[in-house]
């Protein structure tokens, strides 16, 4: 598929730009041993919306005003949910390894991480809207390949290009930051700042 050398650098570009998946990667990082769970799920999240584009979802937005409505909730709600996540971390902001003692709340589970990430990226508009938006623009429903082909593997290049940042991300804040509790806690201030203020533009633009 002659697009997917030009899909990768437009995908790795955009990955590399700090959002709400960068926020919790950090925040995974300083918290937890393993960034690992919150990596996955976000991956998780990503091969759901591939899944979903692939389906035929991009096809159908086009012709069914019913369907655009539908991506318009769902977009304000992943907006709310960015809000909400924000919050939570500015209330609770991360330190280096905050639940070594061994909290058995649900958010320090593998599958409470691996839940949270999934959520963050499966329910987040600006992901929504450059699946649905950019992935067809890089298929061709002409080629040798099946168009359902193509999407999806386009959207495993970009979960690819993802798993790698994010591992990064969150591996390179735990081993900065690690040993700075005050500068952690800062930052993960800032990255709850950050979803929220994601979340309320987002959520502005859908209403306007």
């Amino acid at each position: 598929m002659a697009g997917i050398g030009a899909f990768w650098s437009v995908s790795f570009l955009l990955v590399l730009v700090p959002g709400a998946d960068w926020a919790y990667a950090i925040t995974a990082g300083l918290r937890h041993r393993s960034v690992l769970p919150a990596v996955g799920g976000m991956l998780s999240g990503y091969v759901l919306l591939t899944a979903v584009v692939a389906a035929g979802l991009a096809t159908a937005v086009a012709g069914s005003p019913t369907v655009l409505t539908v991506l318009t909730v769902l977009t304000g709600a992943g907006a709310a949910y960015l809000i909400w996540l924000g919050a939570t971390t500015l209330a609770r902001p991360s330190t280096p390894r905050a639940e070594a003692g061994g909290e058995p709340d649900a958010s320090g589970s593998w599958v409470g991480r691996a839940v949270r990430g999934l959520g963050i990226s499966g329910l987040n508009p600006k992901a929504l809207l450059l699946f649905l938006a950019l992935l067809p623009q890089f298929a061709a429903r002409d080629a040798d390949w099946p168009f359902a082909a193509q999407i999806v593997a386009l959207g495993l290049v970009h979960t690819a290009n993802c798993a790698v940042v994010y591992t990064g991300v969150g591996t390179t804040a735990r081993r900065l930051l690690g040993a700075r509790p005050a500068v952690a806690t800062a930052v993960s201030r800032f990255s709850g700042a950050a979803m929220i203020l994601v979340g309320a533009l987002l959520l502005v633009e859908r209403l306007v």
